[in-house]
Formats: C-alpha cells, structure tokens, sequence
C-alpha cells in the first residue's frame, strides 16, 4: 500500500511537471530593441509631437528629460505586446531636476502607467531596432 502511494505520489509530480514545462512554453518571448518610440502632448498649445529614443539616451520634451532603459516587443507570431521601462525627469524653473517617473509603460495601455505633469504627456508608442 505504501509502494502504491508513493508511486501515485511519483506520477502526480511528473504530470506536474509536464504542466509547468508546457506553461512557460507557452508564454510569448519578447524581443528586445535599442529605439523607443514616443508621443508628447502640449497640453497647452495641443500639439501632439512624436520622437525617437535610443536605449540610455536623453531626450528632451519641453522641460521633461525621457530617458527608455529597455524596450520590448512580442515576437512577430505573437499578437502585438510592447512595453518599455523608462525614465522622466523635470527641469524646474531653477535648473534642479526632479524625477517624476520611473517604471513600465505599456504601448497597449497608454494611461496606465502615464506620465503626471501638469503641462506635458508622454507615453510610448513602439519599439524598433537600430538601422
């Protein structure tokens, strides 16, 4: 009886097994790129203003510093999923620099984790790889 049940035990972890295996196989795989893809809105003046920036640089938008540290998308038999972590800073009136933002965006979900500035919006629109 207790063979029996340690069998049964045995069978019960390699089926697990099995499934977690299948689980993580089954999770997309992302595609890492060197150039995020932004938009910025003037609420101001509403201008809407599209810009490019390459992994660790700094690209100024109004008195917001963007900076993307990683931009991912699916792969290209997946449905479309681009993410980004990301960095905002603002230029105070007396040249400090406060950070604002730090964490993930997601181009799917713009107003999710956006940007909170009282004058400008950011959020990222795509990924793509260096030329």
């Amino acid at each position: 009886m207790r063979a029996f049940l340690l069998l049964g035990l045995g069978y019960f972890f390699i089926g697990e097994l099995v499934v977690f295996s299948t689980v993580y196989k089954v999770q997309a795989e992302r595609v890492s790129n060197g150039i995020a893809v932004f938009s910025g809105l003037d609420k101001i003046t509403g201008i809407t203003t599209r810009f490019e920036v390459s992994l660790g640089e700094v690209y100024q938008y109004g008195a917001l510093q963007v900076t993307p540290r990683a931009c991912y998308t699916s792969s290209k038999d997946e449905p479309t999923r681009t993410t980004g972590f990301v960095e905002v800073n603002e230029i105070m009136l007396d040249k400090k620099v406060r950070r604002i933002f730090t964490g993930w965006m997601f181009a799917d979900s713009p107003g999710l984790n956006a940007v909170e500035h009282p004058i400008y919006d950011v959020w990222l629109k795509d990924c793509k790889q260096n030329s």
